[in-house]
């Protein structure tokens, strides 16, 4: 089943954008991203929780756009630092921090830590302009490394280690990190359902002409 429309990741990382395509290849979609538009309006992402920032993401980059969208709102958990830095991890050293910026806070932040337990969230929602969304989520349980590790990867890859495989996510490779990712995982979860998913948004698009 195909869409008469393109299905717009609401995204200009380009480490998700990468993530995303790579994962939804075998998709009978075409797939685009914020990078193949003009500029458009930020969204505020003041929501309270993963899933309140991606329906927002969603819902407005299609109301924007005019294409059915693909949002995600993921971040870090640290367990001893109350599940900080949770829906800021982006911005935890601030709103236009780099990577290495934040990965530096947190290893500030954990000096002396002894528990170092963390888990990444993911969720994933897909939305038209109104009315409700399809909401896809899952986690991967981690520790906070002593030291920034490798060098694939994005955001806290270097600092998050997995210990199944024994590395960080940033040594993992784009294979290994998406079998095991909360990003992959629900991605995942997606796929196992795209027909379904497929289905809804046609009847979405049909409902809510724009």
């Amino acid at each position: 089943m195909e869409l008469d429309r393109p299905l717009v990741l609401a995204t200009r990382n380009e480490g998700k954008i990468a993530e995303f395509k790579h994962l939804v290849a075998d998709f009978d979609i075409e797939i685009r991203s914020l990078k193949d538009f003009g500029p458009i309006p930020p969204v505020i992402e003041d929501g309270e929780t993963f899933e309140d920032n991606a329906v927002k993401k969603a819902h407005f980059t299609a109301k924007v756009l005019g294409f059915p969208a693909l949002a995600d709102d993921s971040g870090l958990m640290v367990k001893v630092l109350g599940g900080m830095p949770g829906v800021h991890s982006a911005r935890y050293a601030g709103e236009d921090a780099t990577d290495e910026a934040n990965n530096l806070k947190l290893l500030k932040a954990m000096e002396g830590a002894v528990n170092r337990e963390a888990a990444f969230t993911c969720i994933i929602a897909i939305a038209v302009p109104m009315g409700p969304s399809l909401i896809y989520e899952a986690t991967c349980e981690g520790v906070i490394a002593q030291e920034l590790t490798g060098t694939k990867g994005f955001g806290y890859d270097p600092l998050f280690y997995y210990p199944p495989l024994g590395k960080t996510f940033a040594e993992l490779t784009t294979e290994e990190k998406n079998r095991v990712s909360h990003r992959g995982k629900a991605i995942a979860e997606l796929k196992s359902e795209f027909d379904k998913a497929l289905i809804w948004l046609r009847q979405r698009l049909a409902d809510e002409p724009f």
